[in-house]
């Protein structure tokens, strides 16, 4: 039987992976009839990347050296649903102005892309035996977004307003549930960081470990053809019935 511990993290798992499943792959088919160009398609997936490189440097800084990883996974969140609430507003104007839309967009995965990893890192700190448990409690947030894309095709949402609306109310309901998730204060706090740390260069010596470099070579690969299902795949399936 698993513990509550384990219970609880599944459950922040499921909800983390929910938020962004809701809308990322099948958010075109609404935006499009709003008024998307190629042009805007091509931002909107772009700054999800754009805020994977920017977004880690400030908020891993402040969660390895001032606060908790749990209270800054809740604040990052409740941000990034107001920053989905923003996307939200813009889409039901009466002019929907896609620029606006994108740039909320940027300021929600600003705060979302740092609690991917806060969120393994959260989990890794508090399990016993992370070898073994990690991947099990990890696995509820590919459930989360299989639940995503079956809950928005059941009722109908592939291309509603709500798919938006379901993403900022998990995060709202995420940011909430992270204050009482299990006090994981910093490891490094009151030292002072260095330009290398910040901007992850001290990891380059990694790079000399043959498995690593197969790693990383592997994951900047998988992630090409990647970009072009997010970004193309809720399209193809529409048009071929």
């Amino acid at each position: 039987m698993p513990n509550q511990l384990s219970v609880r993290l599944s459950v922040m798992m499921f909800i983390q992976y929910l938020i962004w499943g809701a809308w990322y792959v099948t958010g075109p088919l609404y935006l499009g009839p709003l008024g998307f160009t190629g042009a805007d398609f091509a931002w909107m997936y772009s700054v999800g990347p754009i805020a994977g490189i920017i977004s880690p440097i400030f908020v891993g800084m402040v969660a390895d050296r001032y606060f908790p990883a749990e209270k800054v996974l809740g604040v990052t969140h409740l941000a990034g649903a107001l920053a989905m609430f923003g996307a939200i507003s813009f889409m039901g104007a009466e002019d929907p102005n896609p620029n606006m839309i994108n740039l909320m967009f940027l300021v929600h995965m600003l705060c979302y892309f740092p609690s991917l990893a806060l969120t393994n890192t959260l989990a890794m700190r508090n399990l016993d035996d992370p070898d073994q448990s990690f991947p099990r409690i990890r696995v509820f947030g590919t459930i989360g977004w299989i639940i995503a894309g079956l809950a928005i095709s059941r009722f109908g949402w592939d291309t509603s307003i709500n798919m938006f609306n379901l993403a900022a109310w998990s995060a709202v309901a995420m940011g909430l549930y992270c204050f009482t998730l299990p006090h994981t204060p910093p490891l490094e706090k009151g030292e002072k960081p260095t330009l290398g740390q910040l901007f992850g260069l001290d990891a380059v010596v990694l790079l000399k470990n043959r498995s690593y470099l197969v790693f990383i070579i592997s994951s900047f690969l998988i992630c090409i053809p990647l970009a072009f299902y997010y970004q193309m795949a809720s399209k193809v399936v529409q048009q071929t019935g």
